[in-house]
């Protein structure tokens, strides 16, 4: 199992612009309606076993992100041709079966990842109410194998720190996952470099 690891995105990025459907609604979701509360943006997928070790504590952040007044959604942006296993019916299952409260969107043109420098599954992001990027990096510590809990502490201090008007630790552990199944030939130009 190859592990990824994040590119970590440069604090003080700009909330990136997008439209995506939603698979469960079937609704196009914008990113500014992430815009005014802290709001958290996850790169997941179906089959990544990185992805999977962390479901049921994901599922839990999400309502407890609804609890809190933050924002969040997940992007799945693998290459549904080689993976169809990640495509939008799969996707809207995996939610429903999982509990997630949050939206689920398709990045069929891989578009959306590039945005956020997205490398790998699980990828996340933290933007302020401003819309600007204060935390990117690991849910927690915990690996399949590792016999860690999963928490998804590091996210949570982050969240905390963001709804206190404080800014997150500055120290900040890239994620490690599966990573993101590029299209042949659509590889981003970061495709491959360690973390920035």
């Amino acid at each position: 199992m190859a592990a990824t690891p994040s590119q970590m995105l440069s604090l003080g990025t700009p909330l990136p612009l997008f439209t995506l459907p939603d698979v469960v609604t079937e609704k196009p979701f914008s990113s500014t309606a992430l815009l005014g509360s802290p709001a958290v943006v996850a790169f997941i997928c179906n089959h990544c076993p990185y992805v999977k070790h962390i479901q049921r504590e994901l599922a839990v952040f999400g309502r407890d992100c609804a609890e809190r007044g933050v924002r969040m959604v997940a992007v799945s942006s693998n290459d549904v041709r080689a993976y169809p296993q990640d495509g939008p019916g799969p996707m809207a299952a995996d939610a429903q079966a999982h509990g997630y409260v949050f939206p689920y969107l398709f990045d069929e043109n891989q578009d959306v990842a590039k945005q956020f420098r997205a490398a790998c599954t699980p990828d996340f992001y933290l933007f302020d109410g401003a819309g600007t990027l204060v935390y990117r990096g690991q849910f927690d510590d915990s690996r399949p194998g590792n016999g860690k809990p999963v928490t998804g502490q590091d996210l949570r201090d982050a969240v905390s720190a963001t709804l206190a008007g404080q800014r997150p630790a500055a120290e900040q552990r890239p994620s490690i996952g599966c990573n993101i199944k590029w299209r042949a030939g659509a590889e981003p130009p970061y495709h491959g470099l360690l973390p920035r």
